[in-house]
């Protein structure tokens, strides 16, 4: 704080100044409260803002001693947080009693201030020894209070001989309401803090726990698909192995999501683009040669829960198309999910094949491939249309994006 701001030479009462000079010493003094007022919105540092609090007092009242204490309701005394001028331990350290035989408590229990000019002749109160240790001759407390409650009291000491005057106490007594709204605001944003990062701390932690459960479902999926490889060497009736070949082939796509999701920073969004981009080089690398598969997505956020399904519907299709479209193996896929407009998302999986058997209809069809593409056509809110592409067949899938979580 700067403290060069007095209008003329402020001269306290006792130092005999007449009226120009304590006109000085009261615009100093108040002047003093309102540097210190912007001081303490800048500061966060409770400790911090209390010693530059004593430092102030005890120089706006011309004094070399000044403290803060605090009352510590679970040992019914107060414990000296801050001051100036005292010996070596006393801050931090020193106790004093709180009971209304004290200047100090008496001002703390009563919200009382208590100015006592000669503590050598004092019948009201004992005098602390503190206080006897120091020399001091006079002393002035008042209540430090915001709006939730009594923290402590605010005291300026002097070895010296002199009177403190309504007017000091006006000083310290506006002084400490300063301090004590001050005190309770940084309790406040301590509080808050400490809230925030208790929440944090609860959303890493649950983060962690959904990675790993994803990361071991995945591993249990993978042991499934292992456990379907070995049934399918075992079996002998054609259609049988390609049934196992094809769960194996979902259970293995579902695990390959999972991996995805563990691997990737965001847990309940993800980026469309790169999620469907790993897909299709996934089903690229295990196509048959000849086969190739172009894609086009939209790199948009969605939900984790509306990407799974939606991946889990593309593979479904592009690998029918290879299997069913292109009867010698070779042939192309077109892949696209595009935004015609914001929250509308259309999906189209188009081939150049062989086209559908004349009076084909999906709703007609027992096959488990096009039932599961029915269901998670439905999961994603669309209705699915197969459309004769000439040559060739094209899926479509209109459905709303839904919005990302925050």
């Amino acid at each position: 704080m700067d403290d060069d701001n007095a209008v003329g030479p402020p001269v306290a009462p006792e130092q005999g100044g007449g009226a120009p000079e304590e006109l000085a010493y009261r615009l100093r003094q108040q002047q003093l409260t309102a540097d210190f007022g912007r001081y303490a919105l800048r500061t966060h540092d409770t400790p911090t803002l209390l010693q530059e609090a004593t430092r102030v007092c005890a120089l706006g009242l011309h004094s070399d001693l000044c403290k803060v204490m605090e009352y510590l309701p679970d040992e019914e005394q107060f414990i000296v947080r801050a001051g100036v001028g005292w010996n070596p331990g006393v801050v931090g350290h020193a106790r004093m009693g709180a009971d209304t035989a004290s200047p100090a408590g008496y001002a703390f229990q009563t919200g009382e201030p208590v100015i006592s000019n000669h503590l050598a002749n004092e019948t009201r109160f004992r005098t602390p020894t503190l206080l006897s240790e120091h020399g001091v001759r006079r002393a002035i407390n008042v209540l430090i209070q915001g709006d939730g409650g009594r923290y402590g009291v605010l005291e300026v000491d002097s070895p010296t001989e002199g009177r403190f005057t309504e007017a000091d106490r006006a000083f310290l007594q506006g002084f400490a309401n300063l301090l004590g709204v001050a005190i309770e605001r940084q309790q406040a944003e301590h509080s808050l803090r400490a809230r925030e990062e208790q929440l944090q701390e609860a959303i890493a932690h649950q983060e962690v726990l959904t990675r790993e459960i994803s990361h071991r479902v995945k591993n249990s999926l993978a042991m499934v698909a292992s456990l379907l490889s070995m049934q399918r060497r075992t079996a002998s009736d054609p259609a049988l192995q390609r049934a196992l070949d094809d769960a194996r082939a979902r259970v293995t796509t579902i695990a390959q999501l999972h991996d995805r999701l563990w691997r990737v920073d965001e847990v309940h969004t993800i980026n469309l683009a790169e999620f469907m981009g790993e897909l299709c080089e996934q089903i690229q690398a295990s196509a048959a040669p000849g086969q190739t598969l172009s894609c086009k997505i939209v790199p948009i956020m969605v939900p984790t829960d509306q990407a799974v399904p939606l991946a889990l519907l593309v593979n479904e299709l592009i690998t029918n198309a290879f299997k069913y479209a292109y009867p010698d193996g070779e042939g192309e896929v077109h892949l696209a999910i595009e935004s015609d407009e914001p929250g509308h998302l259309r999906l189209t999986v188009c081939d150049n094949g062989q086209g559908l058997p004349p009076g084909w209809e999906a709703t007609n069809s027992e096959s488990f491939g096009m039932k599961l593409i029915a269901s998670l056509g439905d999961q994603l809110g669309g209705q699915p249309m197969w459309q004769d592409a000439e040559p060739g067949t094209r899926f479509v899938l209109d459905f709303d994006a839904q919005e990302p979580r925050e």
